[in-house]
């Protein structure tokens, strides 16, 4: 998968998993790269179930990388709660 659909997936799951994990973006930037960081995760947290991971820009791939993006986010307010 291109660069750019890499960043247009992040993005759009990035910014999904925010709202939902704390109901307010984490900025442009963080939202792309916890976005593509998740579609990583993601994929390989449904390659490791036996699915097909983020293989381009669909539904299906959006989907798997804000799976992703979610743990990644939790992960992270959860370092970063721990910190402060």
């Amino acid at each position: 998968m291109g660069i750019i659909a890499w960043i247009f997936v992040g993005l759009i799951a990035g910014f999904l998993a925010s709202k939902v994990v704390n109901r307010s973006g984490e900025g442009f930037m963080l939202d792309v790269l916890l976005g593509i960081v998740g579609a990583i995760v993601g994929g390989w947290i449904f390659h490791a179930l036996g699915e097909s991971g983020v293989y381009g820009v669909n539904p299906y791939s959006i989907a798997v990388a804000f799976v992703g993006a979610v743990v990644v986010l939790v992960l992270y307010h959860t370092l970063i709660g721990a910190r402060s």
